[in-house]
C-alpha cells in the first residue's frame, strides 16, 4: 500500500512539474488577454516607480483562462515572492493569521476561489487589505482578548469564477478588477505552439489550429488536449503531431469540432429530450445528468452560452436552434 502511494505521488508531482514548465513567467511571454495584460503592466510599473505595493487585484472569469498564471506573473514583474492559498482551505481566523503573518514586505498573496471564503474570514481580511493590520480575538468565551498584529505592505491577488458571489465590501477593496475573456483560435494556436516548443514536440500548423478550434477558448483545455494528442503521436505515429493523428486522437477522446465533450452533449440532450427544449431550472438539469450545479454553472455553461448553444432566462435554461442543428435533431 505504501509503495502504491509513493508511485501516485510521483506521478502527481510529475504532472505538476509539467504544468509549471509550460507556464509563462513574464508578461511578455503571456499570450492573449491583451487589455488586461497591458493594464497590469502599467499598474505594476507605476507601483515600482512610486516604491509602493501594487494595489490589490481581483481576477475573474471562467476556469482555465490564466488567472493563476497572471498572479505568478504579477509577482515576477514586481520582483517579489508569492504565497498561495485557496478560499475553501481558510476555515478559521487562525488560518488567515498564519498566512498573513508569514508575508514579507511587498509579497503577493494569491487566494484562489476567493468567493468560497467564509464571510467572517472576509471581515478579518478587510483591515488587512486597507490598513495592513490584523485584529483577531483569541481565547475562549469569557476569557477572550483582542490582539492587533501589524502586517507588512502586501498585494492580495484574488481569483474567482464567480465575482457575483463576492460580498460588496470585499469586492470594493480591490483597486484593480480585471475580467478574463475566452481566447481566440489564433491565440490558442500560438499557445499550443509555445507549449510544443517548451516540451520539445514537433507539431504542424494545421494540427495546432485543429486543437485550438476544439479547446473551448481555454488555454488549460488546449494544453491538456495537446498532451493527450502528443501521447497518440508517440505511440501510434512517429512522435510528430500532425493533423491526421490529431483528428484521430480527438475523435477517440470524444471531443467534437466545436470542442464539446460527452457532458456538453448530455446536458443539451437532457434539455431537449427530457424537458422539451426548456426552459428548465438548474437544479432539475443537475439532477437529470448527475452533475453538480456549480460544475454546470462554472465549467459547462459559460462556453455553451458563448457559442450560442444555450440561453439562460429567468425561467431556466433553453436549448437554442443552433443546439438542435449541432446535435442533428429536428425541432418539433
Amino acid at each position: 500500500m505504501q509503495e502504491e502511494s509513493v508511485i501516485t505521488n510521483y506521478h502527481l508531482e510529475d504532472d505538476q512539474l509539467m504544468d509549471n514548465t509550460i507556464r509563462p513567467e513574464s508578461i511578455d511571454e503571456y499570450i492573449g488577454q491583451e487589455d488586461v495584460k497591458e493594464n497590469i503592466r502599467i499598474f505594476v510599473e507605476a507601483a515600482k516607480m512610486r516604491n509602493e505595493p501594487l494595489d490589490h487585484v481581483l481576477l475573474y472569469g471562467p476556469p482555465g483562462l490564466g488567472k493563476t498564471t497572471l498572479a505568478f506573473i504579477i509577482a515576477h514583474e514586481l520582483g517579489t515572492n508569492i504565497k498561495t492559498a485557496s478560499g475553501p482551505s481558510i476555515e478559521k481566523s487562525g488560518d488567515l493569521a498564519a498566512i498573513l503573518s508569514s508575508l514579507e514586505p511587498g509579497d503577493v498573496l494569491f487566494i484562489d476561489e476567493i468567493h468560497r471564503m467564509p464571510r467572517y474570514i472576509e471581515e478579518i481580511l478587510y483591515p488587512a487589505m486597507e490598513d495592513y493590520s490584523l485584529d483577531i480575538i483569541v481565547g475562549s468565551e469569557g476569557n477572550s482578548r483582542n490582539i492587533k498584529i501589524d502586517l507588512p505592505p502586501f498585494t492580495l491577488v484574488g481569483a474567482t469564477t464567480r465575482a457575483g458571489d463576492l460580498s460588496a465590501p470585499l469586492r470594493d477593496r480591490f483597486g484593480i478588477t480585471s475580467k478574463l475573456q475566452f481566447y481566440t483560435i489564433e491565440e490558442l494556436t500560438s499557445i499550443i505552439k509555445r507549449t510544443a516548443r517548451v516540451l520539445g514536440v514537433e507539431i504542424v500548423d494545421d494540427a495546432a489550429r485543429e486543437l485550438a478550434m476544439r479547446s473551448r477558448g481555454t488555454p488549460r483545455i488546449a494544453n491538456r488536449l495537446f498532451k493527450r494528442v502528443r501521447d497518440f503521436a508517440l505511440v501510434k505515429g512517429n512522435g510528430v503531431v500532425d493533423l491526421e493523428i490529431t483528428e484521430e486522437a480527438l475523435e477517440r477522446l470524444k471531443v467534437d469540432k466545436l470542442g464539446l465533450d460527452n457532458t456538453d452533449h448530455e446536458l443539451l440532450l437532457a434539455i431537449i429530450e427530457k424537458f422539451g427544449g426548456g426552459p428548465v431550472g438548474i437544479e432539475a438539469l443537475s439532477s437529470s445528468i448527475g452533475e453538480e450545479v456549480t460544475t454546470i454553472e462554472d465549467v459547462y455553461e459559460p462556453y455553451l452560452l458563448q457559442t450560442g448553444l444555450l440561453k439562460r432566462t429567468s425561467r431556466g435554461r433553453i436549448a437554442t436552434d443552433k443546439a438542435y442543428q449541432v446535435l442533428g435533431i429536428e425541432k418539433q
